[in-house]
């Protein structure tokens, strides 16, 4: 059975409050060997001194490593961390007008530290995860992941596992961490001020003391593995530009036989030849031809020649 529970009575906390000691007075004895503990961002940015007063938008534009898609006022963007955010994480909610709240600057960090502190005085052995609250592709709404992590299995990956009916399982992986911050999320609320939640009744995913794991890290996609490097209109425009630093948005390379196929149903009027790890298009039409190099730029192809009516492709090399 998992319990999980969100503890009443955390004042405000500011820079410079121990977190441990904060938990602690709030969840008193209830804390068990295996337990994970649940921390919100939030939380953790105003004990390290993370909220400041200033201007959002430039904020944001500080935390921003790079855009992903722009709509309006909305921004998504792939911030310092690595994460896939809205508004780079930089948040103006529950905090006192005019002042702006930005991410842990390691929140794996954050964990280990708060673990360790638990610990040290209650010889307890729990995880930690950070949480805050992110979009997703596809649904409505939003919901707490975890963006630090330590002493957790963080994604429990069934890969060579079977299934009741004999199936392997290939790609099948629960984001458990996130999974365990959705559900404190659910418990906690946005505006209970309760930022401590504890889960029990998983401790197989608790590390051993003194083994802190991958933390929350471990569950960022590579650059350029993910499907969603760009929204839909950013990837259109990147292409067209061909910015060599955009690249790694699409991914790696496809293969000749690929982009050849995917080519002779961009242009069914055009002469797709390949010869290895080249492909060659032969066109009258001099779109066509710039056609093609827009298409191969997103599929991982350069221009090796072009002479007005033929242009030869060849894989980017790294």
């Amino acid at each position: 059975m998992i319990t999980v529970w969100s503890p009443d009575g955390v004042g405000e906390v500011r820079r410079g409050d121990d977190l441990a000691t904060v938990l602690l007075a709030a969840a008193g004895t209830d804390l068990s060997d295996g337990d994970v503990v649940c921390v919100t961002s939030k939380v953790v940015s105003k004990a390290e001194g993370r909220v400041e007063v200033g201007d959002r938008a430039e904020a944001i534009e500080r935390e921003t490593a790079r855009l992903v898609a722009r709509r309006g006022p909305l921004t998504v963007v792939v911030n310092r961390l690595g994460l896939t955010m809205a508004a780079a994480g930089v948040d103006a909610s529950n905090v006192e007008p005019g002042t702006i709240v930005l991410l842990p600057d390691d929140p794996d960090a954050s964990a280990r530290a708060l673990r360790a502190a638990v610990a040290a005085r209650t010889r307890v052995n729990v995880a930690v995860v950070v949480t805050d609250t992110a979009g997703r592709p596809w649904r409505e709404g939003q919901t707490d992941i975890a963006i630090g992590a330590a002493g957790l299995k963080v994604l429990d990956d069934h890969a060579g596992r079977s299934d009741s009916y004999g199936n392997v399982l290939a790609v099948t992986a629960p984001a458990v961490a996130d999974e365990i911050a959705g559900a404190a999320e659910l418990v906690a609320g946005k505006l209970g001020r309760r930022p401590f939640t504890v889960l029990r009744g998983r401790p197989d995913l608790v590390l051993v003391a003194g083994d802190d794991g991958p933390g929350a890290s471990a569950l960022l996609r590579e650059p350029g593995s993910d499907l969603f490097g760009l929204g839909a209109r950013e990837a259109v425009l990147a292409a067209l530009a061909a910015q060599p630093a955009q690249r790694s948005s699409y991914g790696a390379p496809v293969t000749a036989p690929e982009i050849a196929g995917l080519l002779a149903d961009l242009l069914p009027q055009s002469t797709i030849d390949r010869s290895g790890d080249e492909v060659t298009v032969d066109d009258d039409d001099p779109r066509a031809l710039w056609a093609a190099e827009v298409a191969s730029y997103a599929h991982g192809f350069e221009v090796a020649a072009d002479d007005g009516r033929r242009v030869r492709l060849r894989p980017i090399t790294p």
